[in-house]
């Protein structure tokens, strides 16, 4: 379910895959804080929008010389897509930049995204003669590979539109060795700037090299990523380690859960995981923030928002693709409902996520959920 970025309800993917189809409002996480005045935008992002192609129900990796055929496919947009349809989801007014082929692959996921998810893409530009970034993906044994091509985008011929916009928030993927401008005029300009980072292909990791984490309220790293990045060998450690570099450090643990500490405050909390089977952990590290981006701007406690982030990680990793699982508010719903019927989770979960009660609405669906499978070509009615 998705709200588009005036407020109202956006179309939503049918469940067979067969379009888009009309849906009613959901909720807004920020309704009891907004104030005549705020930024219309909650979030702003930008980044590299790629189409994936995830082939799912693979037995095991693809032998060389052999044919492989895979139980299952679809098509949808990935890349800097995945976290700005996470955010969507969770009824978050979204604005992201990003450079769009003209190709039928571009107009697919400028569609999806625009018209499917509600984010407003004023930001964003359509490249003529440049043609989308791809990535297949092939998802196997609770893991994933993934092969993309794809070139630069070649720099707007005409002066682009002021960026970022007024917003909340922003996330940024930090790029280790590289600063960007943009995070620092966001920050300025008083909005909260959640970093994310990945693989340092240098093999440095120096911490000298994220020099915009001084511009962020937040980081979020992996806890391989904070550890290397600390040098330490305990991802908690890590956490307290990057807390002197910014004021809320975040590490998460994978099936162990997540560690936050907060140097502001000296609050530190630690949520552990939900065990679920994991399908395709594409995309839960995005799913893992803006679920932790959401509990902060409505200001949540520390905890609850930690275990939100987990929740909607656990949730995406049980369906395939990146932005294609990111959950909304109707799958969180369902899952809180079927926690409450069934036994098949620990009774410390009950408690957990009790903040859930006067949150949720109420879910009309039965658990677990059937997800869209879009795919190239096929059009509404």
């Amino acid at each position: 379910m998705n709200r588009g970025v005036d407020g109202t309800a956006g179309p939503e993917w049918c469940e067979g895959g067969e379009g888009l189809a009309g849906a009613a409002p959901v909720l807004d996480p920020l309704a009891e804080i907004r104030a005549e005045g705020d930024p219309e935008t909650d979030v702003y992002l930008t980044g590299t929008v790629f189409l994936d192609v995830i082939f799912t129900g693979l037995d095991s990796a693809p032998v060389r010389g052999t044919e492989s055929w895979a139980r299952g496919m679809g098509s949808s947009p990935g890349g800097v897509a995945n976290m700005a349809t996470a955010l969507a989801r969770l009824g978050l007014r979204t604005s992201l930049a990003a450079a769009f082929g003209d190709d039928m692959y571009g107009e697919y996921c400028w569609e999806a995204l625009s018209r499917g998810e509600g984010i407003d893409l004023g930001l964003s530009r359509t490249v003529p003669g440049w043609h989308s970034p791809v990535t297949v993906s092939m998802a196997y044994e609770g893991e994933r590979t993934m092969v993309s091509h794809g070139h630069e985008a070649p720099p707007p011929e005409e002066p682009a539109p002021e960026c970022p916009p007024p917003a909340r928030a922003c996330v940024a993927l930090l790029v280790p060795g590289r600063q960007e401008e943009w995070i620092a005029t966001a920050a300025r300009r008083g909005s909260r700037v959640f970093a994310d980072v990945g693989w340092d292909e240098t093999g440095r990791w120096d911490p000298s090299d994220l020099a915009d984490l001084e511009h962020c309220e937040a980081f979020l790293p992996n806890a391989e990523e904070a550890m290397r990045y600390t040098r330490t060998d305990c991802p908690r450690a890590a956490a307290r380690a990057l807390a002197e570099k910014v004021p809320l450090a975040v590490v998460t643990m994978g099936e162990k859960g997540a560690y936050a500490v907060d140097s502001r405050t000296g609050e530190s909390a630690e949520v552990p995981a939900i065990g679920v089977e994991a399908l395709d952990p594409t995309g839960a590290g995005d799913v893992f923030v803006a679920g932790f981006v959401t509990g902060t701007l409505a200001g949540w406690p520390l905890a609850d928002r930690l275990a939100f982030a987990g929740l909607t990680a656990a949730l995406s990793v049980q369906e395939f693709g990146g932005s294609l699982s990111a959950p909304g508010w109707v799958e969180v719903a369902a899952w809180w409902k079927h926690l409450r019927s069934y036994d098949d989770q620990s009774p410390d979960a009950l408690r957990r996520y009790a903040f859930l009660d006067g949150l949720l609405p109420a879910a009309a669906r039965p658990w677990p959920l059937r997800r869209a499978v879009p795919t190239l070509g096929f059009r509404q009615a």
